[in-house]
């Protein structure tokens, strides 16, 4: 049974949209439309998801890093966004430290007559599918939501793994990065909290290089004193020059990635490319890794920081990513390009091997029929 449009909502940065796509995967298979309404960090992100019909962009005061005071033009604006898209129902896709009640209180006075959420405070009228969660259980992220989608009745299709995903095709980013098979390290984050120090990507970056590796480094325009920082004279500094759909591409024709616990990781996941994650334990690996890719995890997920949610590292020294040093990064690449080079061989072996018995079993069955 496919239901009309259906508003799901994630206002969060691009890491946290990317991770909602099993769960729009499962809305969209049953909805004639799907509207995705994000912050304006997400809009990126969303556009690239599949199933996304139409994006809303809105900034919500208790999600926003950087809060502007909430005012009542703020809300009518959402208020109207929502009576104009005229949704059949909604659903409201949080992490655990986050209410879905102040959404849920706006989505009603904009008529939604449906709401589905996960809330563990009591939301009285605000919502018809509450749904309840052990938020003790590290569960990922991409799980969590897509939990989300089927207490409210969405499945994913048949076929459909759950995995992460992009739009195809991406486009060709070969003017930027030349063949595929390079490393990226993409040194920039959201949080300074999440982030290693530039100079030991440096380090890495022409570790790598002398190694033999070509190394791609990338990030936001406003971090192009950091990417050339870490290029340097040994990487391709890629810096503010990409658009959100070219850096996929860019990172779907690599290797293997570096990079902190921010929204590349997630947009690695989303093309299938191996990563070497620098996770910083403010928030949970378990919860927010990436997603279904071969991943490498480094840095102290016990250290004192563990489960602050700090964004500015709140212990001297940033001990937690301070104590991973360049050669670890360069092996752990090295290695995870090995690894994958070797399961492809073994891979591509197993298809020949079934190749030949087949034409064996061919060639057996016309000798059989000759006698």
């Amino acid at each position: 049974m496919t239901t009309g449009t259906v508003l799901v909502a994630r206002l969060d940065n691009a890491g946290d949209v990317l991770l909602a796509g099993p769960a729009i995967r499962a809305v969209a298979a049953g909805a004639r439309e799907v509207v995705l309404l994000t912050g304006p960090n997400g809009g990126a992100a969303a556009q690239l998801l599949p199933g996304v019909d139409r994006v809303l962009e809105w900034r919500a005061p208790w999600i926003d890093p950087d809060p502007k005071p909430l005012a009542q033009a703020h809300v009518e604006r959402l208020v109207s966004l929502v009576e104009k898209t005229a949704p059949d129902q909604a659903l409201i896709l949080t992490s655990f430290h986050q209410s879905s009640l102040p959404l849920a209180l706006l989505l009603r006075l904009a008529g939604v007559p449906r709401i589905a959420a996960i809330s563990e405070d009591y939301p009285g009228s605000l919502l018809d599918v509450r749904h309840i969660v052990d938020e003790s259980v590290d569960v990922p992220e991409a799980v969590r939501m897509l939990d989300l989608a089927r207490a409210a009745g969405f499945e994913l299709p048949s076929g459909d793994d759950g995995a992460l995903a992009v739009r195809r095709p991406l486009p060709s980013v070969d003017q930027f990065t030349g063949p595929q098979g390079y490393v990226v390290f993409h040194p920039g984050t959201s949080a300074p909290a999440r982030a290693w120090p530039a100079d030991f990507h440096a380090s890495a970056v022409r570790e790598l290089v002398l190694a033999g590796a070509r190394v791609v480094v990338t990030g936001d325009p406003d971090e192009q004193a950091l990417t050339a920082h870490v290029a340097g004279a040994y990487g391709c500094d890629l810096g503010g020059v990409t658009s959100f759909p070219e850096l996929a591409a860019v990172l779907a024709g690599a290797s293997v990635v570096v990079v902190a616990n921010t929204g590349p990781a997630h947009l690695a996941a989303a093309v299938g490319t191996p990563v070497v994650s620098l996770f910083a334990p403010v928030v949970p690996s378990a919860r927010w890794a990436p997603y279904r890719v071969p991943v490498v995890l480094l840095g102290d997920q016990q250290a004192s920081c563990r489960g602050s949610r700090a964004r500015v590292c709140p212990v001297a020294g940033h001990p937690c990513l301070s104590s991973v040093t360049s050669q670890d990064v360069v092996e752990t690449v090295i290695g995870l390009v090995a690894a994958q080079a070797a399961s492809a061989a073994a891979r591509a072996a197993a298809e020949a091997n079934i190749l030949t018995a087949n034409s064996r079993r061919g060639a057996d069955g016309v000798k059989e029929g000759a006698r």
